[in-house]
């Protein structure tokens, strides 16, 4: 291993991997220890191993305060989506594994299809800093979004502000529509969210080795063996970068 990588990504000969804990599809529990367990704890967990280094979880509730941090010595590594405005300050690998995006109705909605949604008069209720919220930023011509820091909080802001869309991760709306009766999911996808790892963009080296990895992780089928460990619904194995 070249004492440039491991400067990098380890300075602290620990690999500090950021762990985004409000997705729920890639952190889906906790240990007796208290520290994350998924797929994403589990991709820090193998980089670890793969670099010889301990690794160290550093939790965030929101992915917007984990890409906050990027550049300020508080994680090497951090696990997220992959979106352009975050990319100013990351450098990120191809994804390792998507998740699609959709939107919910309420009953009754006249809504049906994603060019519907997007017209004057609908609000959308968006967590804002989730990877789909900016899309939705930079996509989003006519329609309002009404953001918030959280996903339960623009549930209910779609709830009780009765608003005529709610974006977000189709695994978390099929069990949000369960709860709502009447309600319904728009079929297709707006976008799929790319998760990936990242590091600050002073680390050229480090980087070209996390994409490789990455790239290994997917062709051996070690993301695919932790989807099934996990046990986790509406993730898949993106295809090679």
């Amino acid at each position: 291993m070249s004492p440039e990588i491991i400067a990098e990504l380890a300075p602290t000969g620990v690999l500090r991997a950021g762990i985004n804990l409000s997705n729920f599809l890639l952190v889906t529990g906790k240990s007796p220890a208290g520290d994350p367990e998924g797929v994403a704890p589990d991709m820090a967990r193998a980089l670890a191993t793969h670099l010889g280094v301990p690794v160290k979880y550093v939790p965030f509730k929101t992915p917007g305060e984990l890409a906050d941090a990027a550049g300020q010595g508080v994680w090497d590594v951090g696990l997220i989506g992959a979106e352009p405005q975050r990319a100013e300050a990351i450098a990120f690998t191809a994804a390792y594994c998507e998740i699609e995006a959709t939107y919910l109705v309420p009953a009754g909605s006249r809504l049906n299809s994603f060019a519907d949604i997007d017209t004057a008069g609908v609000r959308i209720a968006t967590a804002g800093r989730a990877a789909y919220g900016l899309w939705l930023d930079r996509n989003i011509k006519r329609a309002t979004l009404v953001r918030n820091e959280t996903v339960d909080g623009a549930l209910e802001q779609f709830i009780h502000g009765h608003l005529e869309a709610l974006a977000g991760l189709k695994p978390r709306l099929l069990a949000d529509v369960e709860k709502l009766p009447g309600a319904r999911i728009i079929e297709g996808k707006f976008t799929s969210v790319q998760q990936a790892i990242g590091t600050a963009r002073k680390n050229p080296a480090g980087a070209a080795y996390l994409r490789g990895f990455v790239e290994e992780a997917k062709a051996s089928g070690l993301v695919a063996r932790l989807i099934e460990k996990h046990k986790v619904r509406g993730l898949s194995v993106a295809p090679p970068g």
